[in-house]
């Protein structure tokens, strides 16, 4: 392929966008699902309390990192349980 040649797409943008629009990921719902059950919410109960009380302070050094981080910890690793059998 050279400086001067073309690339023809095999399907118009419209085509492809209206494709894409029908595909739903499987590990965001999975991970939607991991989110709400019980080994997963105590982490996101501490994340939001943590977030409630960085936000309600003016000048504040804390942040919720370590608590974001055990939350998508927790819920990556209940998904990855998963994902595989939904792959084809």
């Amino acid at each position: 392929m050279g400086l001067g040649d073309k690339v023809i797409a095999s399907s118009s943008p419209k085509e492809e966008e209206e494709e894409s629009a029908d595909l739903v990921d499987p590990f965001v719902e999975l991970k939607e699902k991991c989110a709400e059950k019980p080994e997963c919410a105590k982490y996101k109960q501490k994340l939001d309390e943590c977030t409630a009380r960085v936000e309600s302070r003016s000048k504040t050094a804390e942040t919720c990192t370590e608590e974001l981080i055990d939350f998508l910890h927790c819920v990556d690793h209940c998904a990855s349980k998963c994902i595989f059998s939904k792959l084809k």
